[in-house]
């Protein structure tokens, strides 16, 4: 079979009749007669081979080809939407775009609540999916569009450009009544602590390594997010962003301590492509971004530098 065998309006419909599992109310969201919907399955069933749906109580259940061609279908229909809509102005309110969004774990527990609470205020069918890729990857799926945007500190992407959005900085989280809490946190007081890693967020590997407390790790983990049930069990302490810390710790059995030394600070910024700058909807959703969690007000976006950008 090829391509030009196939009428768009019956990738349409077969996506309708799968999304709703019954002709009649297919038909109803394509504004189309329920017999041209059928039609339109008798065609698709030609040309490709298969049966597609068959009938059940009350509607009809896509075959195994129809699984198949599902994902594939409803992808590229989308993106065809999105190129048409591209050439003109966004308008969030009937938009139905997904996003792609790098965000680390820690990330999503401080980004996503409020990013979600304002996305589904304004642009409620579009959607937002996350992803964790390694430093390396993260300019070359913004410079494909295989992302919009990435949150974060990530010292290691330097070709973008971006918008500082706050400053932050490690603390220590133990649970709230850890034995050592009683004395000042000195630098002797964090080297008779034992600690987590996480190994996705080498950072807090590398504080432990410059305070020379890398002998005093216990346990290594890929995640942030099991931490809390982790240390509120345990005399394990962990050293983490404050804003991640103090989320941690709203529940009250968990203590957050600023040493009396200090640890590094970084900022976390929003990078995005050169290449999507003026993309309606990209730039819609860093305005947004930034309105929403921008503390470094009037600070323009830094100037992109192009060079190539290495791991962390």
């Amino acid at each position: 079979m090829d391509l030009r065998d196939i009428d768009l309006n019956l990738l349409r419909i077969f996506d309708a009749v799968y999304q709703q599992r019954n002709v009649s109310r297919a038909a109803d969201m394509l504004g189309l007669s329920q017999p041209a919907v059928s039609h339109g399955i008798t065609r698709l069933r030609l040309l490709l081979g298969d049966a597609l749906f068959v009938r059940i109580a009350g509607g009809v259940a896509p075959t195994a080809k129809a699984d198949a061609l599902a994902g594939g279908v409803r992808q590229a229909l989308q993106l065809i939407e999105e190129a048409l809509h591209a050439s003109g102005g966004f308008d969030p309110a009937c938009a139905r775009k997904t996003f792609r969004i790098h965000m680390s774990d820690i990330g999503e527990g401080v980004f996503l609540p409020a990013l979600m609470h304002a996305v589904r205020a304004v642009a409620p069918q579009v959607r937002i999916e996350t992803h964790q890729l390694e430093y390396g990857q993260i300019q070359d799926a913004l410079d494909t569009g295989k992302i919009d945007l990435a949150f974060g500190y990530l010292p290691g992407v330097d070709a973008t450009e971006r918008w500082d959005l706050l400053h932050e900085k490690y603390v220590v989280l133990t649970r709230a009544d850890h034995p050592l809490l009683r004395e000042p946190p000195t630098r002797d007081w964090l080297a008779r602590l034992d600690y987590i890693v996480v190994r996705q967020h080498t950072e807090t590997s590398r504080v432990l390594h410059t305070l020379g407390l890398q002998d005093r790790i216990r346990l290594s983990i890929p995640h942030f997010m099991v931490i809390p049930s982790i240390v509120r069990e345990t005399d394990l302490a962990v050293i983490v962003p404050r804003r991640t810390a103090l989320t941690f710790a709203r529940g009250g059995t968990l203590g957050v301590v600023e040493p009396e030394i200090d640890l590094p600070a970084f900022t976390v910024a929003l990078h995005w492509s050169h290449r999507f700058h003026n993309d309606p909807g990209n730039r819609w959703l860093r305005e947004l971004a930034i309105e929403l969690f921008g503390e470094l007000d009037g600070r323009p976006p830094r100037a992109p530098t192009f060079v190539e950008s290495s791991p962390a």
